[in-house]
């Protein structure tokens, strides 16, 4: 570089005019540099720096290898590449800090990456039972009701006059209404019974006798020689309110025993016609079937609060279940149990047949339908009122009588004690009549 300064300090005029690879275009002349004047030195640098910073002229040197490309990008991408590296290994050692570190550098290079935590392993929820609409526990009520109502199955003999005797089966259910082994049930399931044996709910079977029955109430009490029974517990069928909770169990098609169904109190105080006899019952809408008859109906807490005694049965008929009221059937099971009938019955004392079309006031001989008197119990007071068989009642207490279940139901709003007024028609002439109503006791 002395020597280059040199000539050029030797040039005053800087007439070199050289061509060489673009060094210097033809007529531009360099400036002389005077040495010891800095700041003309210092112009000349800054005016002439390219000249020195291009490449130097050609010499008898072998030619410079091409300049390398620089490493300095290559670098920033392996340390890149290494700090990546880096998170993925602290995320893996510090969980979720490490994770949402990488998380944030591959959002930047343009990659999406969610870190979901799995949840921990949770112990089994403990199984739930069934619950009714209203919140009630429906196994624990059956749990509490269930042993309390048995299996009742009867047989009788009848007589066929083509067959000779023949024995029919029968069916139903009953509840424990006593720890010594009094059940009550409908009368219509021992009717006629010959035989009556009782299964518990723990299987045991045993023979029943009859301890007394009531057909207008249709209520009955059995007895097996038993002791430490489970015997329900009373409700109070007067407190209900329809929408209440219901549970009937029962042994529907004879063959189910134990059998539980759950709904609620459809009405109160329905008045019912079974068999001519109209019953003040209640309505509910859990399933009810043949044989379910003497079961219990329950509330939520388990308590008796009806005896199952019918079902509407029909075409298309479903959801309609009645029971008499505990409340009704529990003076009615006390007597049966203590003196073997319902005490306090009014009685009239007369067994009365309905004549209601020619051909059968042709059989009986008889010239005008209506209610007749077939029989007069010894003693009665129709008996003592005059009565006799052939009568035909037309009226009682001024209501007119057109079947025998009518005047049944006048005499079943009496007492004992209570008169009866009646106009009857014996041989062509009206007559009226008083009868004092005695208690019924029926034949032991």
């Amino acid at each position: 570089m002395a020597d280059f300064f040199g000539d050029f300090n030797n040039n005053p005029y800087g007439d070199t005019s050289h061509d060489r690879d673009g060094w210097s275009q033809s007529g531009q002349g360099v400036p002389p540099l005077i040495l010891g004047e800095e700041p003309r030195r210092e112009e000349f640098f800054r005016r002439y720096q390219s000249i020195f910073e291009g490449p130097e002229p050609p010499r008898n040197t072998p030619p410079s290898p091409p300049p390398r490309p620089k490493r300095e990008k290559q670098g920033r991408g392996k340390s890149m590449a290494l700090l990546v590296a880096l998170c993925m290994v602290l995320s893996g050692l510090t969980g979720f800090a490490g994770g949402y570190g990488a998380s944030v550098l591959l959002d930047k290079g343009g990659a999406s990456n969610a870190v979901t935590a799995a949840p921990a392993p949770q112990s089994p929820a403990a199984p739930l039972s069934a619950v009714s609409p209203s919140g009630v526990n429906i196994a624990q009520v059956a749990a509490m009701a269930a042993p309390s109502v048995v299996e009742v199955t009867t047989e009788s003999v009848t007589r066929d006059s083509f067959l000779g005797n023949r024995v029919i089966g029968g069916a139903g259910s009953g509840v424990i209404v006593s720890q010594d082994g009094y059940i009550a049930t409908n009368y219509h399931v021992i009717d006629g019974a010959n035989t009556i044996k009782v299964r518990l709910s723990d299987g045991a079977t045993h023979t029943a006798r009859l301890v007394g029955g009531d057909e207008a109430a249709d209520i009955a009490v059995i007895k097996i020689q038993a002791e430490g029974l489970p015997a329900a517990v009373m409700g109070d069928s007067d407190s209900l309110v329809v929408g209440d909770f219901a549970l009937a169990i029962g042994n529907p098609l004879g063959e189910l025993g134990g059998t539980v169904t759950n709904g609620i109190i459809s009405a109160l105080s329905r008045q019912v016609t079974i068999d001519g006899n109209t019953m003040t019952l209640l309505q509910t809408n859990a399933a009810i079937n043949s044989g379910n008859s003497g079961g219990g109906l329950f509330n939520a807490n388990g308590q008796l609060i009806g005896i199952v005694n019918a079902k509407s049965m029909g075409s298309g008929i479903e959801g309609l279940g009645f029971a008499i009221p505990i409340n009704a059937a529990k003076p009615l099971i006390q007597d049966l149990m203590t003196v073997g009938y319902v005490t306090g019955r009014p009685y009239l004392g007369v067994n009365l047949i309905n004549i209601g079309d020619a051909y059968t006031a042709m059989r009986y001989k008889v010239q005008y339908l209506g209610v007749y008197v077939d029989s007069v119990d010894e003693g009665s007071a129709d008996q003592q009122a005059g009565l006799r068989a052939g009568d035909c009642i037309l009226s009682a207490d001024g209501q007119q009588i057109s079947s025998g279940d009518q005047l049944a139901a006048i005499i079943a709003q009496k007492s004992v004690g209570d008169t009866l007024a009646l106009q009857i028609m014996r041989d062509g002439l009206t007559q009226d009549l008083t009868a004092t109503l005695a208690e019924y006791i029926p034949v032991q």
